[in-house]
């Protein structure tokens, strides 16, 4: 059985106009009862009932519209499901906008709220609530479909798993191993490590079972080598259950494991285990979610777990798109998803506006024409000698020309080395290169742009163009403040709807300072 269109009232009754006007914070909640009917017309409820299949057995299934509200409520106050369950029955303001006033049971159970948003997220209906905001604003604030001036920025956002050592990590998956087998044999835990061998792994602590002085370095390899073999150990014990139901969590738990020993995991020269020094690129941190890494924003701040990127549209001042990255990709693999997010609303860019960590985006390389990039150029420094901006670049001829007239061809994304001999006798010699090899070059692969920017930002109307890029930064604080600097969810996809639901949250209260809403309010 499909899910019935929700049509609750228009017109505030006697009771919700009082609870109204008790209503001096949080705002939203008045806001959304108010153009619940608006936002979800029956055509929009139409796309949200698209993935339920029709059945003759059980109960009508909860309008997903009202189960839309309560989602964007919940990233609104930040609770649990717990919480938004509990709200339905004891919050005058939850009840206002979900049409359950005065109710004793709660419209829906968790395991609806749960099922209905793993549904948004299977069939990307996350993204359609942000188009959605943005279609009722165009109604609305009188814009339609047109190329956006937009900025683009990222913020950290903490992964919401422990962050182990190599150590903690091995010990971790193992014993979520033998939990796994535990729960199915109906045994305790300890039980099935001392069947195992591995009775160390039974306690809450691993290195407290261990009880070895982690100061010295020959008892920390010591430590390493007995991890080592409780895994072996393990491996082969399972191996030997010939009965055992070993499910996809006990191989996929095991072979975290075994990724953790492979990235963390070296042998010196007498061949005993050891910790590689440095850090393994893309190494997996937690043993419960496998998307979050070890990243930094900038030299001084690192970050464990991912970045949250927000593309604001700098007329409307909307959301347009978000995207979510693990902490040590660059910046610029976001933008495809961003595209494609744009892409299913019709629109295109006419201005983007980033910092330089966009710069080596496809977005920037492969640019449309009649694409404006706006941001601040990497310095360019030399000491007292001439800078790369003091060769003149002929991009019409291909040619580079040094501050004594000498000529080179170039090409982008390579280095021109000017001949020794010349600059060995070059009158300019001194203030050039003190290298007996001669001077050289290096070309940015998008040089072009680099030398556009640069040349812009010397002038008062092109540094005004490049502040225009704060308004971004002021979304990407309101985001923060109501999704948190710590993600909810485990995975890149889960916080890609979180992220999405709280730009809504955003655009719910740009849309609501329009003319057309604030009169009615």
């Amino acid at each position: 059985m499909l899910p019935f269109a929700w049509h609750p009232p228009v017109e505030l009754s006697p009771a919700e106009q009082r609870i109204a006007k008790r209503i001096r914070r949080a705002k939203l909640f008045l806001f959304l009862r108010l153009q619940r009917s608006e936002i979800f017309s029956d055509a929009f409820q139409e796309e949200m009932r698209a993935p339920y299949k029709d059945s003759t057995r059980g109960q009508p299934p909860v309008p997903p519209a009202q189960l839309d509200l309560a989602i964007i409520l919940q990233a609104y106050m930040g609770v649990s499901d717990d919480e938004v369950i509990e709200a339905t029955t004891m919050d005058l303001r939850w009840q206002l906008v979900l049409d359950c006033l005065g109710c004793e049971e709660p419209p829906f159970s968790k395991g609806t709220l749960v099922t209905h948003r793993q549904r948004m997220i299977e069939h990307g209906l996350d993204r359609r609530l942000i188009e959605r905001t943005v279609e009722v604003a165009e109604q609305k604030g009188g814009f339609g479909p047109r190329q956006l001036r937009a900025a683009l920025d990222s913020s950290p956002l903490w992964g919401a798993s422990r962050v182990e050592d190599t150590y903690n990590l091995l010990g971790h998956a193992l014993r979520k191993v033998l939990s796994v087998v535990a729960r199915q044999r109906g045994w305790e835990l300890a039980d099935v490590a001392n069947e195992a061998g591995v009775s160390k792994l039974a306690g809450s602590s691993l290195k407290a079972a261990l009880d070895l002085n982690w100061d010295d370095p020959g008892e920390r390899q010591q430590a390493l080598t007995v991890v080592l073999e409780m895994l072996n150990g393990v491996e082969q014990w399972l191996g030997e259950q010939p009965h055992l139901d070993t499910d996809s969590v006990v191989d996929e738990t095991l072979a975290v494991a075994k990724q953790v020993r492979d990235q963390d995991v070296g042998v010196d020269e007498d061949g005993k285990p050891i910790l590689r020094q440095g850090v393994a690129k893309d190494r997996r941190i937690a043993v419960e979610d496998a998307d979050m890494r070890h990243g930094r924003k900038s030299r001084s701040q690192r970050i464990d777990g991912y970045k949250r990127h927000v593309l604001r549209d700098l007329d409307s001042g909307l959301v347009r798109a978000v995207g979510v990255t693990r902490a040590n990709a660059p910046e610029a693999t976001v933008t495809e998803d961003i595209m494609a997010d744009l892409a299913a609303q019709g629109v295109s860019l006419k201005e983007l506006h980033i910092d330089r960590a966009y710069l080596s985006s496809s977005l920037v390389r492969e640019r449309p024409e009649g694409l404006d990039i706006y941001c601040r150029a990497w310095p360019v420094r030399n000491g007292d000698r001439f800078p790369k901006t003091a060769f003149q670049l002929d991009w019409e001829h291909g040619l580079i020309r040094c501050p004594n007239d000498i000529e080179l061809p170039f090409e982008p994304g390579g280095t021109v080395h000017f001949p020794a001999g010349q600059c060995a006798v070059c009158s300019k010699r001194e203030q050039c290169t003190k290298s007996r090899k001669g001077r050289s070059v290096s070309i940015h692969p998008d040089e072009r742009l680099l030398a556009e920017l640069r040349k812009r930002q010397l002038t008062p109307a092109g540094r005004a163009k490049l502040r225009e890029r704060v308004d971004v930064e002021h979304s990407l604080a309101h985001v923060g403040r109501w999704q948190g600097d710590r993600a909810r969810y485990q995975g890149i996809r889960k916080n890609v709807f979180d992220t999405r639901r709280t730009a809504v949250v955003h655009n719910l209260h740009v849309i609501s300072h329009l003319p057309a809403f604030a009169e009615a309010a």
